[in-house]
């Protein structure tokens, strides 16, 4: 009888994935042998568990390990992206534990659906090989739909739950038949082979198999960044979902998107870049002036920034478009400065909204320079960031971003870009506006700001205003991950 043989296997490149996974199970167990009472210590030990697998993550900067015959990779692009995917799981466990509490929803599934949602997200920044990226995408998806819709009680939340899984199914059917087709046109699923295949053919851009999976991919994934037209999800399931996750979900599966989508595009398919940047410039100028134009009608604070998300993701793609390696880099640097900037901003709204989510219009934001100055104050730092206002974050990222166009000879799209930025400002400056120039009509005596909370917005303000005033701290990693992509 023959031996079978099992292959050795290197699991360095999935270590942080398998360290949270444990960790969620772990707690998952905790809440069944422990189901009443406060789930606080489900928050403290998650959030220590996240600073743990950051640890994990920062020890493989510099390494380039490939595993399970070059499914997975471990390589800085990986480790870039995996540790912006911990910076919004960190603080959105941070600020949930006091929304969740009031709003009565404060169930022990709560924490290992946040961390089974980043493995999820690593598995799709790591992965080489389109089922690795489609098993890290229903990891996350699915682990998202259930906290869109984790509070079981409100009307809203169920309809944010329900919405976002009939839609991100729909999606995903578009993703996966684009996967086959790709599939069936290079006959692997390797992104390193496909290139190859790819590379050798006379003309890739006849093949019709090859173009229509690529499309198709495209569609799955614009729906996963909230890029127009495939947007329709976004208003509503940002203002459905508890606040804490809408925060969660507007940075982190974002990031993991463009993520999958960069790895993919630059990787297994820049001999057809001519064919999909122009395609790009479309969807960048519909995204950006779609989110904008939009934001401006809306006086729901969420709805307003589930907009500026949508625009946000418009900015993006303006990067991504140009394809080079200042554009790619900019893409990493705005996607980790975003999470900074946007979860602190739902930080605020969630200290100075009500039980239910009352009182969160951008009217009700009247009056709080004068009464709570240090709240208005970190909100005004987060505003101008997203606006793209020196010296913050958001600054830094646009340029960067605008420059790779700009450097790729789309000088349009970059103008573009820039008078949509300008727009922004708008409805930004109205809700600071409200803050500092309109008379309050509340004492915002509910505001009550925890230390975890606190700490949530003190990194979320270094994180917005540190890297606009010395943007090489986090520009160089940047850099260093795209070229050794």
């Amino acid at each position: 009888m023959d031996m079978i043989l099992i292959p050795a296997v290197n699991m360095t490149p999935i270590l942080p994935e398998i360290f949270l996974s444990v960790l969620a199970m772990a707690l998952l167990l905790i809440n069944v042998f422990n189901p009443g009472g406060q789930k606080s210590y489900l928050a403290y030990i998650s959030f220590l568990g996240i600073i743990a697998a950051a640890v994990l993550v920062g020890i493989g900067w510099g390494s380039h390990i490939e595993s399970f015959s070059g499914s997975v990779v471990l390589d800085n692009f990986a480790t870039f992206f995996k540790m912006t995917f911990l910076v919004a799981a960190g603080l959105a466990v941070l600020i949930s534990d006091s929304y969740m509490e009031r709003e009565g929803c404060n169930h022990g599934e709560l924490y290992p659906l946040i961390l089974f949602t980043v493995v999820g997200m690593m598995l799709m920044a790591s992965g080489t090989d389109l089922m690795t990226i489609f098993l890290g995408l229903e990891v996350m998806s699915i682990s998202l739909y259930v906290l869109a819709g984790f509070n079981r009680a409100n009307k809203k939340s169920n309809e944010a739950g329900l919405k976002y899984f009939m839609l991100g199914a729909f999606s995903t059917g578009f993703m996966l038949y684009g996967m086959a087709l790709i599939y069936g046109a290079t006959g692997t699923t390797r992104l390193y082979k496909i290139a190859t295949v790819v590379g050798q053919m006379t003309l890739p851009s006849a093949n019709i198999l090859l173009v229509a999976g690529m499309l198709l991919m495209m569609t799955g994934f614009a729906f996963k960044i909230a890029a127009a037209p495939f947007h329709m999800w976004t208003p509503d399931v940002y203002e459905g979902a508890p606040t804490p996750m809408t925060a969660f979900m507007s940075a982190g599966p974002k990031a993991a998107g463009f993520a999958a989508l960069l790895r993919i595009f630059l990787v297994a398919l820049p001999t057809l870049q001519v064919e999909w940047s122009q395609v790009l410039w479309v969807l960048a100028v519909l995204t950006m002036t779609v989110g904008n134009i939009t934001a401006l009608r809306q006086d729901n604070i969420k709805r307003v920034l589930a907009y500026s998300s949508i625009a946000h993701a418009g900015y993006a793609l303006v990067g991504f478009a140009a394809g080079n390696g200042t554009g790619t880099a900019g893409i990493l640097f705005y996607m980790l400065s975003y999470a900074f900037m946007n979860i602190g901003a739902f930080a605020v709204v969630i200290l100075v909204s009500k039980k239910g989510d009352a009182n969160g219009n951008v009217s009700d934001f009247a009056g709080l320079g004068f009464k709570k100055p240090i709240l208005a104050l970190a909100m005004t730092l987060f505003l101008f960031s997203l606006a793209g206002v020196p010296p913050a974050a958001g600054f830094i990222g646009k340029f960067y971003l605008f420059s790779g166009a700009i450097q790729k000879g789309y000088i349009w799209l970059a103008v573009i870009g820039v008078l949509n930025s300008a727009a922004s400002v708008y409805y930004y400056l109205r809700i600071m506006v409200y803050m500092y120039f309109k008379e309050s009509t509340e004492e915002f005596e509910w505001v009550k700001i925890s230390a975890p909370v606190a700490l949530a917005l003190i990194i979320a303000a270094a994180g917005t205003l540190i890297p606009g005033i010395v943007p090489s701290i986090i520009l160089q990693y940047a850099q260093m991950a795209v070229k050794l992509m």
